[in-house]
């Protein structure tokens, strides 16, 4: 697949822009790995919690009111995480070392999350995706946020009657 190997050839440059960067992947939205350059690690189960964390994401901005997801940064004892939108149907996760200048990180990153976006909506088509539905970054940022609803608060669901009666007695 065309898209693939254009898609490994930035998450390489990448690497050389940046120092300290110690692997990235490309996946969809859903989890599916389009590229990696990761080594020691496993980049199915890294696209998969990529995924989820993507999810919890949105669900956080969207209840604290800060519009769309656009990159999530996550530190450990020994390094970081950074995890960057790349259009509706794709994220960039970058894994760094410690001392990594988060600037740059940032910098880069978003940079590449923009260019991965562009190749793979060029090949793919943009939509698809789990949050496909979500507007477009360029629209959202014109758009002010919604302050009808508090901060921290989720919508109301209706719960739905059971498929089955529930039983009764002994």
């Amino acid at each position: 697949m065309a898209v693939e190997t254009d898609v490994l050839d930035e998450l390489r440059r990448l690497r050389t822009r940046v120092p300290g960067l110690a692997g990235s992947l490309a996946a969809t939205v859903d989890g599916l790995v389009l590229a990696h350059d990761v080594p020691c690690t496993e980049p199915e189960g890294l696209a998969a919690l990529t995924a989820a964390a993507l999810g919890v994401a949105h669900r956080m901005t969207d209840a604290a009111g800060r519009g769309s997801f656009r990159e999530l940064l996550v530190r450990g004892a020994h390094g970081y995480i950074a995890t960057y939108a790349a259009g509706t149907t794709a994220v960039l996760t970058l894994l760094a070392d410690d001392r990594v200048n988060v600037g740059r990180l940032h910098l880069e990153g978003r940079r590449g999350g923009v260019r991965i976006a562009e190749l793979v909506d060029a090949r793919i088509g943009p939509g698809g995706g789990r949050h496909a539905d979500r507007p477009a970054t360029r629209e959202e940022a014109q758009d002010p946020p919604d302050r009808s609803r508090p901060i921290g608060t989720l919508p109301v669901r209706t719960p739905q009657r059971p498929a089955h009666r529930p039983r009764t007695g002994g």
